[in-house]
């Protein structure tokens, strides 16, 4: 990948956080050769859930996006906790799902707000399959979580 991942976040004024510790029996990463397999990642600003509710309730669909994107980043952190974020090939899969209330459709804009992250990050290579699945409710009330599958180069081993 010819995309300098950290000076690109940099440029779009974001930083990685520091990786959620799991909030059960489950690893936040997991490497299997060339692909990092990474847990739900709900957003939480300083370990506490960002905002709780469901999308189209209390929630709006626009502040849902930006949820999203913040999983977005957290699932990075991830990645780059068991491989360097710089070894990233390419985003294979989005999988996002939406606290949604009775009758809220728009799922797909939610979780364009971390596909469209992935996007500005590693342009190309950023582009990916992806599900976007409504649901009742999500663990701590969140309103949204997103769970990415990357490709990454190299070979594995503990990150330095």
């Amino acid at each position: 990948m010819n995309v300098d991942v950290r000076k690109r976040l940099a440029e779009l004024g974001l930083r990685l956080p520091a990786v959620s510790p799991p909030k059960g029996a489950y690893v936040p990463a997991v490497r299997s050769g060339p692909f990092v397999f990474v847990a739900g990642q709900v957003p939480l600003t300083d370990g506490e859930l960002t905002e709780t509710g469901r999308v189209g309730a209390e929630v709006s669909a626009l502040r849902a996006r930006e949820l999203s994107r913040q999983c977005a980043l957290a699932a990075l952190a991830a990645v780059d906790s068991v491989a360097a974020l710089e070894s990233v090939v390419r985003v294979v899969k989005v999988v996002g799902y939406v606290s949604s209330a009775p009758g809220f459709t728009r799922q797909a804009g939610v979780v364009d707000g971390a596909s469209e992250l992935f996007v500005d990050l590693f342009g190309e290579a950023g582009r990916h399959a992806r599900s976007a699945v409504g649901v009742g409710i999500l663990p701590l009330d969140s309103p949204v979580e997103i769970e990415i599958v990357v490709q990454v180069s190299g070979p594995e081993g503990p990150v330095s």
